[in-house]
């Protein structure tokens, strides 16, 4: 993490500071703050893009092996079909990204990670190298769902040249940018995906957790699923809670209701009002590894990059964990 050095002027040693004094001090340790923030920001890889900045890519030439499209969407089966509505319209040059194809499908756990070698011959055909630019987006309503998702994927796997688009194809199609129904056949490419263990949280680490405490946990869940008084959607043998000790902070609540990622200053102060402290270790958790990437995302914006996300989720956390772990305020007192 980039730490920003700088004097401020002030009283002898022992000397008792005066009100002025301390707000001097207070204004200047603000001004050391936000230039960290800012040196912090500039060493981070940008993780939104703007539809403007896209749209104006894609008109000069850009896209290629230098620079990928992905739609991200996925939607609750009988809502909406995503690879249909991805070949009806997507931005021009976009390739659909299919995280049913792109997951670990023997795992009896939701959307659980792929392996290495998956991951990387999946991406690779797409045309996306080492090197390449991506750019993810979805559909849905909100303004974003799962493009973190998949923003959070290629930074596990080693990709750092990732970012989300800022509003999703919502607010693309709202201001009217192109679209279109041509089928994208990128050249492919070779991804060499490397692991990084430090972004991902095992069941065992999180069980761990509840003794150690050495990571905050926060749940991006709805309010009433998190707190067992609300069914988990379209879910078969799957109850409602969370897991102890874990902090509740809605993804939607991420979002502005036109669909653009709050700003940092926003983000900075609801961790803050969840009393979650972004200078210490984080852990994120929702119900299948999914919202609980809008997480690691909203820390990103604020300069932390190192959250991690636990894959399984509640989805595992449920059917394995002791009965003790699990937090419900519905039925029984227990998940």
């Amino acid at each position: 993490m980039v730490q920003a050095t700088g004097a401020a002027s002030g009283p002898a040693p022992g000397a008792p500071a005066s009100p002025a004094g301390r707000a001097s001090a207070s204004a200047a340790a603000g001004r050391v703050t936000r230039r960290a923030a800012t040196m912090v920001q500039q060493v981070l890889y940008r993780a939104l893009v703007s539809t403007k900045w896209l749209a104006e890519s894609i008109r000069s030439g850009k896209l290629g092996p230098g620079l990928r499209v992905l739609d991200a969407s996925w939607y609750s089966p009988g809502t909406r079909e995503a690879r249909k509505e991805y070949q009806e319209r997507h931005v021009p040059g976009a390739s659909f990204f299919d995280i049913e194809q792109c997951r670990d499908t023997a795992s009896p756990y939701e959307m659980m990670l792929p392996s290495e070698a998956h991951f990387g011959d999946y991406v690779g055909r797409l045309g996306i190298g080492n090197d390449t630019h991506v750019v993810v987006y979805d559909g849905d309503q909100l303004g974003s769902f799962y493009a973190p998702r998949v923003w959070w994927m290629f930074r596990v796997f080693g990709h750092r040249t990732v970012s989300v688009l800022n509003g999703g194809f919502r607010n693309w199609l709202k201001e009217g940018h192109p679209v279109t129904s041509e089928p994208s056949h990128p050249e492919p490419a070779v991804f060499k995906a490397t692991l990084d263990r430090s972004l991902l949280k095992t069941y065992e680490q999180v069980l761990e957790n509840l003794k150690s405490k050495r990571f905050q946990l926060v749940d991006s869940r709805a309010q009433g699923r998190y707190l067992g008084t609300e069914p988990e959607p379209d879910a078969v043998g799957l109850g409602s809670g969370h897991i102890r000790g874990s902090v509740n902070m809605p993804f939607m609540d991420f979002l502005t209701k036109d669909g653009f990622e709050k700003s940092p200053e926003e983000l900075s102060a609801m961790f803050q009002a969840k009393q979650v402290d972004l200078t210490q270790p984080l852990m994120a958790t929702c119900r299948k590894g999914v919202t609980a990437c809008h997480i690691a995302l909203a820390a990103y914006l604020c300069g932390k990059p190192d959250v991690a996300v636990y894959d399984g989720s509640w989805s595992e956390w449920f059917r394995r964990a002791p009965p003790e772990t699990r937090v419900s305020q519905g039925k029984g007192g227990k998940a």
